[in-house]
């Protein structure tokens, strides 16, 4: 009785909306955009190609890593998810500043409640990332408002501060959602934050464009390193990154076979 009265309070006030189709639940901020998306018998899985492309970074270091990764953005949980589900020994916070993202996901998208293992606070996540001095294996920023727009989470004083709180080992990846204009300006301030230790990966299916840094242990791997990881991730987590690599091959990303960040 009072999830469903909790259900009926938020979407009266939200613009938050639910749609499903073809056996996919989607989430989308007022309007046809897709904020998020899961294959109700598949709930744990990455439905959205783009969402698959963030977890690339599986590919660049060795596992057990990330233990800990830190997400800005929520979404409909999908990232939050895989990683609770599929590398068991990560920890997770995300930061999401509006409550009732937080709300549905847990209603619509099963988004687990362990506290342990998967925190989610409700903040502002420009400011928990300047104000904030705790380093992360993963960063993954994945931030937009209603209009598509990604603000402050766009600037080089923000990725000058995911620098800083990345570990040794850590890498920041970043949806800069390719088709929208001022693509190219994010990815330079990307690199700039950097000092050039960034790589814009080939558009996914989508549309979306994932962006991968380093400032740490520098990433320089053959390709048939990365084939073999992406054999291994796949046995282990489900992930296929094999579509990954072939496009970083074709576009010309793997200069004599070698992929360096």
């Amino acid at each position: 009785m009072f999830l469903r009265w909790l259900r009926q309070r938020l979407m009266g006030r939200s613009s938050i909306e639910i749609s499903e189709r073809a056996g996919v639940r989607y989430l989308h901020f007022s309007s046809d955009w897709v904020q998020g998306a899961m294959r109700v018998q598949r709930p744990n899985a990455l439905e959205l190609p783009y969402t698959r492309e963030m977890m690339a970074g599986l590919l660049l270091r060795e596992p057990p890593w990330p233990r800990q990764a830190l997400l800005i953005g929520l979404g409909a949980g999908s990232l939050a998810k895989f990683i609770y589900h599929r590398l068991p020994a990560t920890r997770t916070t995300v930061v999401e500043i509006d409550p009732q993202v937080e709300i549905v996901a847990r209603l619509h998208f099963k988004l687990p409640d362990d506290p342990l293992r998967l925190r989610v606070l409700i903040a502002d996540g420009a400011e928990y990332m300047l104000k904030g001095d705790n380093l992360h294996d993963y960063i993954l920023i994945d931030g937009f408002d209603r209009h598509a727009r990604a603000g402050v989470l766009d600037t080089l004083p923000f990725y000058q501060a995911c620098r800083a709180r990345l570990s040794q080992s850590g890498l920041l990846a970043v949806n800069l959602l390719g088709r929208e204009r001022g693509f190219e300006a994010s990815a330079k301030r990307i690199s700039q934050a950097f000092d050039g230790r960034a790589l814009v990966f080939p558009s996914c299916d989508s549309g979306n464009t994932i962006a991968f840094a380093s400032a740490g242990d520098p990433v320089d791997l053959r390709f048939d390193e990365l084939i073999k990881r992406a054999n291994q991730c796949r046995q282990e987590t489900g992930l296929n990154l094999l579509p990954t690599i072939a496009r970083l091959q074709q576009e010309r990303h793997l200069p004599n076979d070698w992929l360096r960040v």
